[in-house]
């Protein structure tokens, strides 16, 4: 006996084909992944070039932080004033042009640090007082602790964020 050729005893199961590997990528996705790793690699480097032109003002703080704790001691308060308007200068000259900076004093000093940081905290402010640091440490004894701290402040804000790319030279 033979048996019905159109039968569905005789069907098999469909086969389906095997899963695409996800290994080896096409060629394609060998740029994107070399590009992305080129991205990677520049990102990186940037990141690690900013951070080395960073140092001097990573430095210039915590020479600050030593200097900043003094402010609240009377018969250190002078001195402590100085050692910032020091640091003041040292880390502008670091940071910026030194025939540019190195001679400034006066309100063209304190213009100078208003414009590298954007603000008028030192016109406005308390930057006379770094110029009786530098010149009349006797009298800089004297100054009270509100405005030393308020000085303080406007140190440390002017060395954790002047802007060395807006500066356009010139003692003007």
């Amino acid at each position: 006996m033979q048996s019905d050729p159109t039968s569905l005893d005789r069907l098999h199961d469909i086969v389906p084909p095997p899963a695409v590997p996800w290994w080896p990528p096409a060629p394609a996705w060998y740029w994107v992944l070399g590009l992305l790793g080129i991205a990677v690699v520049v990102f990186l480097l940037r990141v690690f070039m900013h951070w080395q032109r960073n140092r001097y003002r990573r430095e210039a703080l915590a020479e600050f932080a030593k200097h900043e704790v003094k402010l609240h001691d009377a018969s250190q308060r002078g001195g402590a004033l100085i050692a910032l308007a020091e640091l003041l200068k040292q880390t502008a000259v670091t940071a910026f042009p030194r025939e540019d900076v190195a001679s400034l004093t006066g309100t063209s000093w304190d213009s100078f640090l208003d414009r590298t940081v954007s603000k008028k905290a030192f016109v406005e402010g308390n930057g006379s007082l770094l110029e009786t640091a530098a010149y009349d440490p006797r009298s800089i004894s004297k100054v009270d602790e509100t405005k030393a701290r308020e000085l303080a402040r406007q140190v440390r804000d002017w060395l954790a964020h002047h802007q060395v790319d807006i500066y356009q030279g010139g003692a003007a």
